[in-house]
């Protein structure tokens, strides 16, 4: 855990959000700025700051991360129209909060490409 860091201070339960979806692995809370009708984003409980800081080790937790967003898009029907999944990686990515997460969105036509 990373004493400064949002996401960490949400996984401790420190800061409040709306979580949608948590297990031994991952929490997941939608944003609070949607870009979407449904945005959540999915953290690892281990701070990890950016995709480049990710090790051989990792690659279960990501698997995890995505496992999730498997699962929230179908709690949420998102899975027969289609949804997106997004990670960025350092700022000029848009990657505002250091603390790895993915961005599940749908809820409406998502326009290609993006940003």
């Amino acid at each position: 855990m990373s004493d400064d860091c949002l996401f960490c201070k949400i996984v401790a339960g420190e800061v409040p959000a709306d979580i949608v979806y948590e297990n031994e692995h991952v929490v997941a809370f939608r944003d609070i700025n949607p870009q979407a009708p449904v945005h959540v984003l999915i953290i690892p409980r281990q701070h990890i700051a950016t995709i480049n800081d990710l090790e051989p080790g990792n690659a279960d937790l990501v698997g995890h991360m995505y496992l999730a967003a498997q699962h929230i898009a179908g709690v949420e029907k998102l899975a027969e129209r289609g949804y997106r999944t997004v990670m960025n990686c350092n700022q000029d990515a848009g990657q505002t909060v250091f603390h790895i997460h993915l961005h599940l969105l749908g809820g409406r036509q998502l326009d290609w490409p993006p940003g």
